[in-house]
């Protein structure tokens, strides 16, 4: 069995080589994929020529967080390389550089090789009850086409001119302003309904190549889908789940197998993990945790290092 590791990265090379020589030395048959920000750092993979079937994907020039290029775009591409490059892959696991292993990954393959699912993934109804999200939250990012506002000064005026008593009484007008100046309206006929659901999760999933595949027929196949969630706010969490869930012969298990901590999150950013994370992220229900910074906590990778070999 194969597995692919496909690695977002934006900052810290040098944690980057790590986590890519910790799943190469655990799991030497491995594949690795890299979509690297250079806009935000360089990368060298030099350091990394000692190891084989690891690649740097080419991606577009401006990544904005929050839109369909930041993260969507940048798996879509992956998953485009692995079948134009016939890759014989087994299962597609998305991490980021400030991703880490919380066991073994023979323990992980093994698992993976035994299971009867297809995919473990984080998701729910996103205009359901009792959902992590608030009440309008799927609303205003699924169900509204938003344009950004160019403008050194669109931001300080957005977030001005969204509390005008009539703009919010009188307008239908919608305002994102954690992902940068954003401005939207409710869609009259949305791409969802009773019998095709919007979904919304957490951004980070292991698939099959079953689902795999049918993610790349189904996105060559409706452009209309594509269309419509590069006009939303933060599609990575939901543009994947809403094509997988809606597949009733797909068996998905609702677990990522990721400890990522949420609380009191900053901008979406979840919080960062330290050494008195250890116990918690290593307690055998987790594949992998996220976000570290060795420069912030070195030791906590030190001691999953002494766990995974």
């Amino acid at each position: 069995m194969k597995i692919c590791y496909f690695i977002q990265t934006h900052q810290n090379p040098q944690q980057i080589y790590r986590l890519i020589r910790t799943i190469k030395k655990s799991s030497p048959n491995s594949q690795i994929l890299i979509n690297h920000n250079f806009n935000r750092c360089d990368l060298d993979l030099n350091p990394l020529q000692d190891l084989s079937d690891i690649h740097l994907l080419k991606n577009q020039k401006h990544l904005i967080r929050g839109d369909f290029s930041c993260q969507v775009q940048p798996y879509l591409n992956a998953v485009n390389w692995l079948f134009a490059n016939n890759s014989d892959f087994d299962w597609l696991i998305n991490l980021t550089g400030q991703d880490y292993p919380t066991q073994p990954l023979s323990k992980t393959e093994d698992f993976l090789a035994k299971t009867d699912a297809d995919g473990f993934i984080r998701y729910w109804d996103v205009l359901a009850e009792g959902i992590p999200w608030d009440k309008q939250k799927g609303f205003k990012r699924y169900y509204c086409r938003y344009w950004r506002i160019p403008g050194r000064w669109s931001y300080s005026f957005l977030k001005e001119f969204q509390q005008l008593r009539a703009v919010k009484t009188l307008t239908p007008l919608q305002f994102y302003l954690t992902y940068g100046p954003l401005v939207g309206i409710p869609r009259r006929s949305p791409l969802f309904s009773d019998r095709f659901i919007c979904y919304g999760g957490w951004a980070w999933y292991t698939l099959s190549r079953k689902c795999v595949a049918y993610i790349k027929n189904f996105v060559n196949n409706r452009p209309d889908f594509v269309d419509y969630y590069q006009k939303t706010v933060v599609p990575e969490e939901s543009f994947v789940q809403t094509i997988l869930v809606n597949n009733q012969n797909l068996n998905l298990v609702n677990d990522d197998k990721r400890y990522i901590d949420y609380t009191n999150a900053v901008a979406g950013s979840p919080r960062m993990l330290t050494v008195q994370d250890y116990a918690t992220i290593t307690n055998g229900n987790f594949h992998f945790a996220r976000k570290f910074d060795m420069k912030q906590d070195a030791e906590i990778l030190d001691k999953l290092d002494s766990l995974i070999f």
